[in-house]
């Protein structure tokens, strides 16, 4: 490594202790020094660190997206009459819940929303995003034309964050070494090998939400919803909407711009007030027997309210209700009749080297 060139990104790092902005293409080309490994590790951290202490603005947050999608995220093609939509969270929250957005995913995807989800192993709790679907019988380590196949045929499918078939050059390195919520977990989160228009967002904090709704209309989402749920009387939140307290959250739209909103779960006859039942259970396995009765609907609690919330709100994003109550409702039919579940066993199907293999790991969650 360059002794000059590590000079020269400490300079960045200096600039941005004191807490001076980066433009677009500085951030971009600092990225791509950290996705080259061009510089220290203990460079790295201190940028990430810098740069989150200081607080991403737009500009550098769709830098540090900009360079990851160019560099080091495998491209997929898909027919342009599928109107995609991810549902993902940055992970790095305070109060670490089930899955829920896997969950909601799900749901929507049940209600013909074509879903092209981009997530991550769980860093700071059990039950990542990637971590659930492999414990459901997906294959997560597949390539992403398979992940694409799967998209157009049962209009659901994972991409894998640290999996160098989605990202091959660096992110799972990085991302598998920081217990931090940082820049890179926004725009690696961003980084979704589809590319979709439409989403809804989950992040760390209250105060990310409109950097990360400017950052996502900038990239050219056309319709999404970025939200931070809150807990009664904790100074805990979620990267998930919630049952437990206010979500706060801002509505991307082609014809409004961003405009912000509030979700009171007790108006919707969601609420509960005892948050740690959205807690996973203390192993994989057993959060994952959990999780296919939730999908199977066999289980009537905050977890299924929740699920159905942040279900509601992709068919809301996505332009299939023109409310959330709405979205809420249908979900819930989709729910109760059964046809959440049979989507999960047709993407365990499609998502998979061995479908069968997958298949009778998912049956046996709910046996």
């Amino acid at each position: 490594m360059s002794q000059t060139l590590n000079r020269e990104f400490g300079n960045i790092i200096t600039r941005l202790i004191q807490k001076e902005n980066l433009t677009r293409n500085e951030a971009r080309d600092a990225f791509v020094l950290i996705l080259n490994n061009d510089v220290t590790d203990m460079q790295q951290g201190a940028f990430l660190a810098a740069l989150t202490a200081k607080g991403e603005t737009k500009e550098e947050v769709a830098g540090s997206w900009e360079s990851i999608y160019e560099l080091d995220t495998t491209k997929v093609s898909l027919s342009k009459e599928i109107k995609t939509v991810d549902n993902s969270g940055t992970g790095m929250d305070t109060f670490k819940t089930f899955n829920i957005s896997t969950a909601a995913s799900i749901i929507a995807a049940a209600g013909n929303i074509p879903m092209a989800r981009h997530g991550a192993r769980a860093i700071t709790s059990i039950c990542g995003t990637v971590d659930m679907a492999e414990a459901l019988g997906v294959d997560v380590e597949c390539t992403a034309d398979t992940v694409a196949k799967s998209i157009e045929n049962v209009g659901l499918g994972l991409f894998n964050g640290m999996s160098p078939n989605i990202h091959p050059m660096a992110l799972g390195r990085i991302l598998s070494r920081i217990y931090f919520g940082s820049t890179l977990n926004i725009a690696a989160s961003l980084a979704n090998p589809a590319l979709p228009s439409i989403g809804v967002r989950g992040v760390y904090s209250k105060e990310m939400i409109l950097p990360v709704a400017d950052v996502m209309q900038e990239i050219g989402y056309k319709s999404a919803i970025v939200l931070h749920g809150s807990i009664d009387d904790s100074d805990k939140g979620m990267d998930e909407a919630s049952v437990c307290g206010i979500t706060h959250c801002a509505q991307i739209s082609e014809k409004d711009g961003i405009n912000e909103f509030t979700i009171d779960p007790k108006k919707l006859g969601l609420a509960t007030k005892d948050y740690n039942m959205l807690s996973p259970e203390k192993d994989i396995e057993t959060e994952s027997k959990r999780f296919a009765a939730l999908l199977a609907n066999r289980e009537n609690s905050a977890r299924k309210d929740a699920a159905l919330l942040n279900a509601g709100l992709i068919f809301l994003a996505a332009g299939k209700s023109k409310d959330l109550e709405g979205g809420i409702e249908q979900a819930t039919k989709l729910l109760e009749a059964g046809t959440a579940f049979e989507t999960l066993e047709k993407w365990v199907g499609a998502q998979n080297t061995d479908p069968k293999k997958g298949l009778t790991k998912l049956h046996s969650l709910v046996e």
